[in-house]
């Protein structure tokens, strides 16, 4: 669970997670994603999730700050994240990695 679960207890921040939870397809998913979210905003969340998929996989902070383009001082924030908080990361990123065992190979 969050660290700070404070910020779950709005019924807009209720509404927002469950906005994202109806989401079936991944069209709908982008076409959400880009109505809330300006595309330096979508930019910089896919640049701190490439960046803590790095930092797992024990990159060092400065080949993640090179591929991101992040500052250190996000690089730094996001390793604590994924040291003391919530799980979310990690959890996220399992399940993709989960998920990508379960793809069938492409056919010529």
């Amino acid at each position: 669970m969050n660290n700070d679960e404070s910020i779950w207890t709005s019924t807009e921040a209720q509404e927002l997670k469950a906005a994202f939870l109806s989401i079936n397809t991944s069209e709908d998913m982008e076409s959400f994603i880009r109505d809330i979210m300006t595309e330096k905003e979508i930019t910089e969340l896919s640049n701190r999730f490439k960046a803590a998929k790095m930092l797992i996989a024990s990159e060092k902070y400065t080949d993640v700050a090179q591929a991101t383009g992040l500052s250190s001082r996000t690089i730094a924030r996001i390793s604590d994240w994924i040291k003391n908080g919530g799980g979310g990361y990690r959890q996220v990123i399992a399940n993709l990695e989960a998920h990508h065992l379960h793809i069938p190979p492409a056919r010529d």
